[in-house]
């Protein structure tokens, strides 16, 4: 079966892919967390905790979910697939001659569960058991010959579901990488997901999912800023208006900052015509509007993001919501993911419950806010809508 994809943010979800924290979370040290795009290191326990009531809180609302690791495990029952991801993985130029032969050989022995383990959780040099190299001699004992991803956490940046059809995405931070390699074989391999045409791919310039907001039907916003590029959103553009899965796409420019670091860190839909905002960075908002006509692409001048969204919808005004309640709190909340709901239906929204000021606006604004802990898994800067990656909606259209 494939599913039907997504037209807009907030149409009744059905259908949710999301990776429950595991034991690459544990690979996390003072040492690396930097480097694997983490600004703490979680407990693991409470962050699987939190996961947890997540996923529940999903369910209580009829959404199905799938977890990305028993997708991949599934996968990896195909022989095709486990060649191609064996190859890939060892592709890494780190390893050197023998040691990639002797990791292709080890990997292909492993089971699918074993495989999809080691895939997620990596393999450090001091694990490596029955061989020596110069390479593995002159790393140190805790490096990764396989580096761990923990960011899989967040689903939402490496694919993108649209109108029948799923963007499998490019990753610009190199601790990423490897993730859209998993999605990518899953997509490509799975029996639920085997015949769904696929847009944009890895090798081509980066665009994250985190940038992609389906403001509603054919009409899509793409940030750019620290992890998309202009090339990666003209590509995308390119793709998505030349299918017809949209009449327009708004390009955002946003400030390349760890803070701002994807569009869904500055707002996220509520309803058709109404966003969570963060204040401080609103009111510069702009957007270039793209569209496509006689084969090329034409972009308009820069307008207020508001102006241009509204008008694309084809609404009187995109309604905000800003983030806190004073300048200090909305730079707090937006930290803490304030502003990164995840729509579960019109007006009602799944978000962190130390947002408390925000989310005390939003239910002022007659939102149903549906409240998860997230202490441990906002370490990564991330909050539901980035956990989440919506496979089917039912259509806005």
């Amino acid at each position: 079966m494939t599913p039907r994809g997504a037209d807009s943010e907030t149409g009744p979800l059905q259908t949710v892919i999301v990776h429950r924290p595991g034991p690459e979370l544990g690979r996390l040290t003072p040492r690396n967390n930097d480097q694997l795009l983490f600004d703490a290191i979680p407990w693991v326990a409470r962050a699987q905790e939190e996961h947890d009531a997540f996923t529940e809180a999903l369910r209580a609302r009829d959404v199905e979910v799938l977890y990305l690791v028993d997708l991949l495990t599934e996968t990896l029952h195909g022989d095709e697939a486990r060649c191609q991801i064996v190859e890939e993985t060892t592709a890494d130029l780190r390893l050197g001659v023998g040691l990639r032969a002797y990791l292709r050989d080890a990997l292909a022995d492993h089971d699918p569960e074993q495989l999809a383990g080691v895939l997620t959780a990596g393999v450090r040099n001091d694990e490596l058991t029955g061989m020596s190299s110069i390479v593995t001699s002159l790393l140190d004992h805790e490096d990764f010959l396989v580096d761990p991803l923990p960011n899989l956490l967040f689903t939402r940046d490496s694919s993108v579901w649209l109108p029948g059809h799923v963007a499998v995405t490019s990753l610009a931070m190199p601790a990423r990488a490897r993730e859209t390699q998993l999605t990518g074989l899953i997509y490509a391999h799975h029996p639920r997901f085997a015949d769904a045409p696929r847009l944009h791919g890895p090798q081509l310039e980066h665009l994250e999912g985190g940038d992609v907001l389906l403001l509603g039907p054919g009409v899509i916003a793409v940030g750019v800023g620290e992890r998309t590029t202009p090339a990666g959103c003209e590509r995308f553009a390119d793709q998505v208006l030349r299918r017809g899965l949209a009449h327009t796409v708004l390009a955002v420019p946003i400030a390349q900052d760890r803070a701002t670091m994807h569009l869904d860190t500055i707002l996220t839909m509520l309803d058709v015509d109404t966003v969570v905002v963060y204040p401080n960075a609103a009111e510069g908002l702009q957007a270039y509007a793209i569209t496509r006509s006689d084969d090329d692409l034409h972009v308009a001048s820069p307008r207020s993001f508001f102006d241009a969204a509204a008008d694309a919808l084809g609404i009187e005004a995109l309604h905000r919501i800003d983030t806190g309640l004073d300048p200090v709190t909305a730079e707090r909340e937006q930290w803490d993911d304030g502003n990164n709901t995840l729509a579960i239906a019109p007006r009602v929204a799944i978000a962190y419950e130390r947002n408390e000021q925000t989310n005390t606006r939003l239910v002022d604004h007659s939102i149903d806010v549906i409240t998860i802990p997230g202490s441990e898994l906002g370490s990564g800067r991330g909050g539901p809508r980035c956990m989440s990656c919506p496979v089917q909606r039912v259509s806005g259209s």
